[in-house]
């Protein structure tokens, strides 16, 4: 009983039921100026969590990528390609399983696209910003390159202080950002929750949402069914651990943000899963393997367009759009929203949408951010399933540096 109420999965339940508590009481008449006292709390030490959260990313992201690529070493190359093209080829597939449904389900159902009455939060109190020492992208560009240029030219020294510098992000990962996460995730439904975002927009989260969320399990089946028949491992032993990645994503709305409890359930599912795969793999799935942001995004837009327009785009419109989006969704920041912001230039330039149907579609695209991140977090352990099967088919050795978290 100690260890499960000791586990990160109870206590992130804990934070989400606790910080929907504190925000309804907060928002009650006769809490008055103490609950906007209290609210100013939860809104303040929000904004430092998620600065000091954010902040570690990048670290983490170079401290995992650029090592593990100098372990694979001549193979590195041909494992980032594999990895680009299992991203890109699940967040396409996703897009037009969606577009099929929406050209079946949207012309049936009559949605509500205004939601009034929201209330204000707070401002913050006190602003401590703590800026990144670079963006998420130019950190994985760097590790990618900076592995690949160790493994070319054989830098012994160099590789040696990656290996390194991967303890010392593994110990920021273990004493800092995952203790941190439940109370930035009951802060972060504190404020959701007193704003009345899980009550007043409920209607609207049911009509539209429930819908891409069952698409969203949809093909996290398909993708581990996938993994598993290519890998021939049971996938379940990788599901089963990922839970807390799940809830974290849920209440992060980051897959950046995520990323350290990602790489703890993978640690947990070796094997079938691979330690050198798990160590390249799930850093850079964070950043460019967005299936479920891209899955929810190609039913919200055919959603928008039948509301605002009175019809859904042409079919060849819509395929054309989701080729083109599977692309920017590899390029898109692993942050809230980070898929629908990359594609604006799509919406606008392939669907046509003027600025009441973007406002729409980012409106509709916020209320259910945090499944859409849960699937992508979930499903890059399916294509690190895969990346371990390929690796062990083209018998690339394993380079095995055995690391708990």
């Amino acid at each position: 009983m100690k260890k499960i109420f000791s586990s990160l999965p109870f206590r992130l339940l804990v934070g989400v039921v606790a910080g929907i508590i504190a925000g309804q009481l907060a928002g009650m008449e006769s809490a008055g100026a103490a609950g906007t006292a209290v609210m100013n709390v939860v809104v303040t030490v929000r904004f430092i969590l998620s600065e000091l959260i954010n902040f570690c990313v990048p670290l983490i992201i170079i401290g995992f990528i650029a090592p593990s690529i100098t372990r694979l070493g001549r193979s590195a190359s041909r494992m980032l390609g594999v990895a680009l093209f299992c991203a890109y080829t699940s967040s396409l597939l996703a897009a037009l399983l969606s577009m099929a449904a929406g050209y079946g389900i949207i012309p049936h159902l009559s949605i509500v696209s205004e939601v009034e009455g929201l209330k204000e939060l707070p401002e913050i109190v006190f602003q401590l910003e703590i800026p990144e020492i670079m963006s998420v992208m130019s950190a994985l560009v760097l590790s990618v390159l900076l592995g690949l240029a160790c493994t070319w030219t054989k830098a012994g020294t160099m590789t040696n202080l990656l290996e390194e510098f991967q303890k010392i992000v593994l110990e920021i990962v273990t004493r800092v950002v995952i203790p941190l996460l439940p109370v930035f995730i009951g802060f972060t439904f504190c404020a959701l929750s007193y704003e009345g975002t899980i009550t007043k927009q409920l209607p609207v989260f049911i009509q539209v949402v429930l819908i891409v969320i069952v698409g969203h399990y949809l093909w996290m089946a398909v993708l581990y069914i996938a993994a598993g028949i290519y890998s021939k491992s049971n996938p379940l032993n990788v599901v089963k651990n990922y839970g807390p990645a799940y809830i974290t994503a849920i209440g992060t709305m980051s897959s950046a943000a995520t990323l350290a409890v990602a790489l703890r359930c993978a640690k947990k599912s070796t094997p079938p899963l691979r330690d050198d795969m798990v160590d390249f793999g799930i850093p850079l799935f964070a950043n460019i393997h967005l299936c479920g942001s891209v899955l929810t995004e190609v039913f919200f837009v055919m959603t928008v367009s039948k509301i605002l327009y009175g019809n859904l785009p042409s079919p060849g419109t819509m395929v054309l759009f989701c080729v083109l989006l599977g692309v920017f969704a590899i390029g898109a920041p692993g942050v809230p929203g980070g898929t629908v912001m990359a594609s604006l230039g799509l919406i606008t330039g392939v669907l046509g949408f003027d600025g009441t149907g973007t406002a729409l579609m980012l409106t509709i695209f916020a209320l259910q951010d945090s499944f859409g991140t849960a699937c992508n977090i979930t499903g890059d352990g399916a294509l690190t399933l895969i990346l371990s099967g390929y690796a062990k088919k083209h018998k690339i050795e394993e380079q095995n540096l055995k690391i708990e978290l």
